[in-house]
């Protein structure tokens, strides 16, 4: 993997801010954006509106209003975004939460969490799944996506049945 990271224009950087509790020490940056390539070879970026990192583990981003572009080889590009979120620097995982919203112009995905896990080469998308595509839609507690096999998997999280529709 190969990332940089950059901070865009409006630097804001606090040491110590009053958001964390006195035990907690923390660095608050705003208009925050990493940039990096998969093993893949896929470009992405990361962005968020206001971030921080706790000092004792820096390598993990805490982010508000978080953005992520992932530019596939197919060309496609895959837009995620939520009202908060977790980057990790060294591995890549993102951990989104809130308002989760997934598009790669055919797909739309809804929920309250996804985890974009670069270590996995995969992604877990649970609680209030909502994916809306071309040929239909569906609704579930969770859907798992492996990058390698580009197969998926739909469950409940009681292990109830699901209905489902494939159209081809």
């Amino acid at each position: 993997y190969v990332s940089k990271v950059k901070v865009i224009e409006n630097e804001t950087v606090q040491k110590d801010s009053d958001d964390f509790s006195d035990n907690e020490q923390s660095t608050s940056f705003e208009n925050v954006e990493y940039e990096g390539i998969t093993s893949a070879m896929q470009k992405f970026s990361v962005k968020s509106e206001s971030a921080y990192i706790l000092d004792d583990d820096p390598d993990l981003v805490f982010m508000k209003n978080m953005k992520v572009k992932i530019y596939l080889n197919d060309g496609r590009i895959v837009t995620i975004v939520s009202n908060y979120g977790r980057y990790h620097k060294e591995s890549q995982d993102c951990w989104f939460e809130k308002n989760v919203v997934a598009d790669d112009g055919e797909t739309k995905i809804f929920a309250e969490n996804l985890d974009l896990l670069a270590t996995k080469n995969s992604v877990e998308i649970y609680n209030n799944v909502s994916l809306d595509y071309i040929t239909g839609s569906l609704k579930a507690d969770k859907i798992d996506y492996n990058f390698e096999t580009k197969h998926f998997t739909v469950s409940m999280f009681d292990d109830s049945s699901i209905k489902m529709k494939v159209i081809k």
